[in-house]
């Protein structure tokens, strides 16, 4: 939770370079995992923002003070009672992100895991900086990924894809840029720089040709994206979470004990 005397905004948002930028900062540090109200505050700042006619780029980034870009959603509201409005509200935001009318920009600095890297996948530019990580552990909890199970075949490919969904491992800030991952890998250091460059060409392009190309460059996706999901989400949720082993995976990651597979 925040530190202070009330909860607090749990996403910032600032204006930037004459409106035509609007920075929303992830701020429940350290890790800032996604909670409900956390992914409400980013799904009502999405849609408020896009429409925005002045609006050339949106940037999804850290509050100073964090460690992590985003540790992934909070457990607490992945509990059977719980698990439907979250990961409603989760594909709520990377609807969002990936329909949004201009070009969106994660800045990844330290780690973006599970729905965290979602996240960042679901934006259409990823500038990270070296000690960037990436990764889906889901399937550790007995789980899967369904946004990334729909972004990252075309991103990195579909054996990539498959070895990073099945196995569930972490990966470095480079072999993410040599997947397809990561658009641009900053040197050390030099992260502010790079995004700097990136909003800079942004902001100084024409509004109406930027939402033009993003239409264009989504145009073969059409409404795929958002018929998927609804698909994976119904999977998740009436198959999965009917499982034993999803609530034991869960149980287990509570406990900090190794789990008990019962499923066969």
């Amino acid at each position: 939770m925040k530190a202070g005397p009330g909860p607090g905004p749990l996403v910032r948002l600032r204006r930037e370079a004459d409106g035509a930028v609007l920075r929303l900062s992830l701020d429940r540090p350290p890790l800032n995992v996604l909670s409900t109200a956390l992914l409400a505050e980013l799904a009502a700042a999405l849609a408020g923002a896009a429409a925005e006619p002045a609006l050339k780029a949106l940037v999804v980034d850290a509050a100073p003070g964090s460690r992590a870009f985003c540790a992934g959603v909070d457990v607490a509201d992945h509990t059977a009672d719980r698990v439907a409005a979250m990961l409603g509200t989760f594909h709520e935001v990377c609807r969002g992100l990936r329909g949004f009318p201009v070009p969106t920009v994660a800045v990844v600095d330290g780690a973006a895991l599970g729905g965290g890297c979602e996240l960042a996948a679901s934006c259409d530019l990823v500038l990270a900086s070296p000690r960037a990580r990436f990764g889906q552990p889901e399937i550790k909890l007995a789980a899967f990924a369904p946004v990334a199970s729909l972004l990252l075949p075309a991103a990195i490919g579909p054996g990539r894809a498959a070895d990073w969904l099945f196995t569930g491992r972490t990966v470095g800030a480079e072999e993410a840029a040599a997947a397809g991952l990561v658009s641009r890998l900053a040197p050390e250091g030099g992260l502010a720089e790079v995004e700097a460059d990136v909003l800079t060409a942004l902001a100084g392009a024409s509004a109406a040709a930027l939402r033009l190309a993003k239409r264009a460059l989504g145009a073969g996706d059409g409404e795929g994206f958002s018929r998927g999901l609804g698909d994976l989400e119904r999977l998740y949720l009436d198959e999965l979470m009917a499982t034993a082993d999803a609530h034991e995976g869960l149980a287990a990651f509570l406990a900090k004990r190794p789990p008990r597979w019962q499923e066969r």
